[in-house]
């Protein structure tokens, strides 16, 4: 009897404690999938370009001219054509690609770089590689993975029918054809055909323009000073050596401050706005040095000038479209329209996003940009979106000359903000509120971008040329007009601003007992979300508490990489690791891409094996011998140096 009442009561107790854990369990998977539509926590940086550079928004048919500065990311193109060149970066990770040489990102974001490579050449210096990052260079005929850090080349020629893979430094796998092929430091392995690919290995030939041009930017960044004070994973790191000078200032530590700058000059003011998705409205510096400083960190004004304060060194920063706040939230009048303005964030100052993220990514992009705790973060977040408060003192704000306004029409058109400044009377300035929103919906000229008509762009064939894969990319991006007609976003016609659609105004915001909707991704739209719980900060015994951050995002500068020699003709030869770095491969649920093919599945061949042996031994036979080092000639002995010589003895 006994026994029965027991199991009752804990038949009883468990379903009590499974009906108060359900919420809880609901909550976990619906914060979840929230964070699993984050934006990326990096882009790519076009920062160098000579020659003429054609650039292809993702999912846009037209081209136009490639403008540095511009944040690349996935399913964006870039074209570099005869005699032209171009270098992008993706943190601390350089990409160049040569003449006639067509790329596009099939993937980017915290884990996954992924280039398509049609035709050309493209050279890549991997400088850091956590575990369970994927980087992997796709090409007609195979998918070339490196697995280690190091320097690799990719070239392909115009058809599309052969691929040379060169590792001076690392290690990368093949995969194609039905069998997989390790392509070691000091190889130059060449592979031709499709269906069955042709292998050879070869010694790695005299150094060519492209690659000297290559070394060369290497050798620049191995010296950065400002990698002394930033992680260099903060894009666009390598240019502020060249353009200002860092120093220290009481109360934020060590700061940067541009040189060369225009008189009046201000953060976020020369440049323009574009539309890059999943982020909605981004900055663009027109400065060469122009992204590290917008992009990451919080500006001040001190001693009577602007500097730049990097938040605190961590392992993977997590890159902002714009680190602002907008001021007027359609009560600014310029011109018998509507005007946008905004000020640069300062330091310890809470950015809150216009676009869709989790209340973790609104903490991560804050923590490792600026110095700030939970808990700021919680009340500033929670103010604007749930409170509904806004009166928070910004202190640039109040800096003479820091507000930038323009008219609606030069926001949403990408025109240059320091040509088209509007004036504003001060107290109607003061009065005007500030705001993580903006009242402007995108056009096709925000996509676009500033970048007149390409005047050259590759040939289509050579566009949608498939190219072979180990994993399935994100599918391709629909064209402007379409995403914006699926949300129910009314584009606008350029220089008529037209009210704000759903979410815009605080009639459609949702109810109070759901958190605010944050902006779908790609459109900057809020969805509703009444039955979403809201987001609670912290407890009070943990209010202090610095978020759990990720692998990426811990408190622990890495050490710099060893910087080469001076002179480089040719890469020195580096020893094999002792043990193969294992990458997990991810699983392939994603719906097909349109110009990308799975690798066929590799298939054990004895004859395979051999071969390749045979093909190694020889590549090893054929590595030249390095000089013996001259043995020096025997020191003489002490009693051999104390004593004069025979003769002189003798006398």
């Amino acid at each position: 009897m006994k026994t029965h009442k027991i199991l009752a009561v804990a038949t009883l107790l468990a379903g009590l404690l499974l009906m108060l854990q359900s919420p809880l369990m609901l909550m976990a998977q619906d914060q979840d999938q929230e964070q699993g539509q984050d934006p990326p926590s990096r882009v790519a940086r076009l920062n160098f370009s000579d020659g003429s550079v054609s650039f292809q928004p993702g999912g846009e048919g037209d081209w136009v001219q490639a403008v540095p500065n511009r944040p690349l990311t996935t399913g964006d193109n870039l074209w570099a054509d005869k005699d032209s060149r171009a270098e992008l970066h993706v943190g601390s990770t350089a990409i160049r690609i040569d003449s006639e040489t067509s790329i596009t990102f099939l993937d980017l974001d915290d884990h996954t770089l992924q280039l398509k490579l049609s035709q050309g050449s493209v050279i890549v210096r991997l400088r850091h590689l956590d575990d369970g990052d994927v980087v992997e260079v796709d090409t007609p005929n195979l998918a070339f993975s490196l697995q280690q850090a190091g320097e690799y080349r990719v070239d392909v020629n115009a058809d599309g029918t052969e691929t040379d893979t060169r590792v001076w430094h690392g290690r990368g796998e093949v995969t194609g054809g039905g069998a997989t092929y390790t392509v070691v430091a000091g190889q130059n392995a060449r592979f031709t055909g499709t269906d069955q690919l042709d292998h050879q290995i070869e010694q790695i030939p005299r150094s060519d323009d492209f690659d000297n041009f290559a070394f060369a930017r290497d050798q620049r960044e191995d010296h950065s000073e400002s990698a002394n004070y930033i992680s260099p994973e903060v894009t666009g790191y390598e240019d502020l050596d060249d353009h200002g000078h860092w120093h220290y200032v009481a109360d934020y530590g060590p700061v940067w401050t541009p040189t060369a700058v225009a008189v009046g000059w201000a953060p976020y003011r020369y440049g323009h706005w574009v539309w890059v998705e999943p982020w909605g409205w981004t900055w663009v510096e027109d400065e060469p040095w122009g992204f590290a400083p917008f992009h990451y960190g919080r500006w001040a004004f001190v001693q009577s000038s602007w500097c730049w304060v990097p938040g605190p060194v961590v392992v993977r920063p997590v890159y902002a479209p714009a680190l602002v706040a907008f001021v007027g939230g359609g009560a600014l009048v310029v011109g018998g329209g509507v005007g946008v303005g905004w000020f640069p964030l300062g330091p310890r100052e809470v950015f809150v996003p216009w676009y869709r993220g989790s209340r973790n990514y609104v903490t991560n992009v804050n923590v490792t940009n600026t110095r700030v705790n939970v808990t700021q973060v919680t009340n500033v977040y929670n103010n604007y979106t749930v409170n509904k408060v806004t009166n928070i003192t910004y202190v640039n704000q109040h800096v003479s000359n820091s507000v930038t306004v323009v008219s609606h029409d030069t926001f949403v058109n990408a025109r240059p903000v320091a040509r088209n400044i509007a004036h504003v009377d001060e107290r109607q300035l003061a009065a005007a509120p500030v705001t993580h929103e903006v009242q402007a919906q995108p056009v096709r000229a925000s996509v676009l971008g500033a970048g007149g008509p390409a005047r050259v762009k590759p040939a289509a064939a050579v566009v949608n040329r498939q190219v072979v894969a180990t994993r399935m990319p994100t599918p391709p991006r629909e064209p402007f007009e379409q995403r914006q007609a699926k949300v129910n976003v009314r584009t606008e016609t350029p220089g008529q601003p037209q009210p704000a659609v759903r979410g815009q105004n605080e009639a459609a915001r949702p109810q109070a007992q759901a958190p605010p909707g944050r902006p779908e991704a790609g459109t900057g739209t809020p969805r509703p979300e009444a039955s979403r719980p809201v987001p609670r900060p912290p407890a009070p015994g943990r209010a202090e508490e610095a978020p759990q951050p990720s692998r990426s995002q811990q408190q622990e500068p890495r050490p710099q990489e060893q910087a080469r020699g001076q002179q480089q003709p040719s890469r020195p030869q580096e020893a094999p690791a002792p043990a193969e770095r294992a990458v997990p491969r991810p699983s392939n649920n994603a719906p097909a891409h349109p110009l990308v093919r799975q690798a066929p599945p590799v298939q054990e061949r004895p004859e395979h094996q051999q071969n390749e042996e045979q093909k190694f031994r020889q590549w090893q036979q054929q590595r030249p011998q390095p000089a013996p080092a001259s043995r020096p000639a025997p020191a003489p002995r002490p009693s051999e140096r104390q004593q004069p010589p025979k003769d002189e003895r003798k006398k």
